[in-house]
């Protein structure tokens, strides 16, 4: 059954041609491990790891890299310039006194750990940027042996004059691309183009006191031996072609790396190693919060830890993920995550409760196979969960032996069985107590029984 992906680059829904067949190679943008990712980064992991699964579901073997960038990501990125502002890394290092290297085992650890809790199948490769290093000064030296990049006291630049389809991905006009340029704290009066962005920061200037430097072979007359570090861009191109090669099939990230990061990785992909880079670019919108862009100065960028204090199992907001298409914006609530909870109980509970020893429908299977393989549609997929359960005419062990293989997409561990916990006769008194006292409006007394009954491990939801 062919597959079809809305592919950035040509901004039209394509029918998928794998590279070598059987196989396809993908890379996803991971996290910069200076600080907690909050549910919009969580809800990105989980579109690639269902445009993984759909992959896999359609017999396809797949080499899925998703990189740590522990170094050169720049706080101006935030701002549209990359290239300025301090390293995100230094900035965690100063607010914790830890060193680089910790700031990014720590985060690391913490984003394994959450994205574990919404199921996503691990990467084949995980590498950091700092292990990477020598790919990266390669692909520089290419660049600057081709003419693609000159050097400046302050660092190497990519030269985007070069590279004639330089906006092709963004689809803007180069002015477009820079919005933004020079509102950083620093800019470099021999940088030739405004969007000219760099490959290689010398320790010097702005940088002098950088933590994480490496020597190279590239000269300043301000830093001996090359000192300096990557730039953010380009080290991406060098962990996708350390284990896809050259070219490879798929690469993911979020919408906001279309105008600059992803445009510079083809850029300068495509001019070091004289090859065509990806064939497909997927992209997710954001996640909004109650309407609104998420901030940390709303108390709005919640993280996973956000979402389990307020009782919600981790699987509630990956099937709440599932409800909209990767390239809509989705709105999060307390109220949607609530209903999406209740659905996922629903369908576990249904699931649990039937026979073991069905066969799958080939018909709903169909339908189901269209569903992911029309760009993801996820949505729909879910449809069909929900129709095939309301036919009468489909026995409960065909229903669940059905489901269970659309979960092998899904990820939402359907599998499982519900076990149904007593209330202990101890905590039943507590409640009948509590219950008693807030019908006499005594609210000290009913809070107090609240958190007695807390203590012994339950919660009283008087919704």
């Amino acid at each position: 059954m062919k597959i079809q992906l809305t592919n950035t680059l040509g901004h039209n829904k394509e029918v998928f041609t794998p590279l070598k067949e059987g196989f396809v190679g993908m890379y996803h943008c991971g996290p910069t491990v200076y600080w907690n990712q909050h549910i919009g980064n969580m809800r990105a992991v989980v579109i690639a790891d269902l445009v993984r699964r759909m992959f896999m579901y359609n017999e396809y073997t797949v080499t899925l890299v998703r990189n740590y960038t522990d170094v050169g990501h720049l706080t101006g990125d935030n701002l549209g310039d990359a290239d300025t502002g301090e390293d995100r890394m230094t900035k965690a290092v100063r607010r914790e006194n830890l060193t680089p290297d910790a700031i990014a085992q720590k985060y690391i650890d913490i984003y394994k750990h959450d994205i574990g809790l919404l199921n996503n199948l691990p990467p084949t490769h995980d590498p950091r940027a700092t292990e990477y290093i020598s790919g990266m000064i390669e692909l520089v030296s290419e660049l600057l042996k081709n003419g693609n990049a000159y050097t400046t006291d302050q660092a190497v630049y990519f030269d985007v004059t070069t590279y004639h389809e330089y906006t092709k991905l963004s689809g803007q006009k180069l002015a477009a691309q820079e919005v933004g340029e020079g509102h950083g704290s620093v800019s470099d009066p021999n940088k030739r183009n405004p969007a000219d962005f760099a490959i290689w920061f010398f320790k010097t200037g702005t940088h002098s006191n950088a933590l994480q430097t490496w020597p190279s072979p590239f000269t300043s007359p301000l830093v001996e031996h090359g000192e300096g570090f990557p730039g953010w861009h380009i080290e991406c191109s060098a962990m996708s072609k350390a284990f896809l090669g050259e070219t490879f099939d798929v690469h993911m990230g979020g919408i906001e790396h279309i105008p600059i990061h992803h445009t510079n990785e083809i850029a300068q992909s495509t001019c070091a190693n004289h090859a065509h880079f990806v064939n497909y670019w997927l992209h997710n919108e954001h996640l909004i919060v109650d309407g609104k862009k998420m901030a940390k100065s709303d108390g709005t960028s919640y993280v996973m830890a956000d979402i389990i204090e307020k009782g919600f199992e981790p699987l509630a907001l990956r099937y709440f993920f599932l409800q909209a298409h990767y390239r809509s914006k989705q709105n999060f609530t307390w109220e949607s995550l609530t209903a999406s909870q209740t659905a996922y109980k629903k369908l576990r509970t249904t699931l649990s409760g039937f026979p073991d020893d069905g066969i799958v429908s080939e018909s709903y299977q169909v339908l189901f196979h269209e569903m992911i393989n029309d760009d993801l549609n996820t949505a729909g997929a879910l449809a069909v969960v929900w129709e095939l359960l309301k036919n009468k005419d489909v026995a409960d062990a065909d229903k669940k032996a059905t489901i269970l293989d659309f979960d092998k997409v899904l990820g939402l561990k359907l599998d499982e069985k519900v076990v149904e916990q007593a209330i202990p006769a101890n905590v039943q008194a507590l409640i009948d107590e509590r219950t008693q006292a807030r019908a006499e409006k005594d609210w000290v007394k009913s809070d107090e029984l609240r958190d007695t009954i807390k203590a012994l491990g339950f919660e009283v939801n008087d919704k």
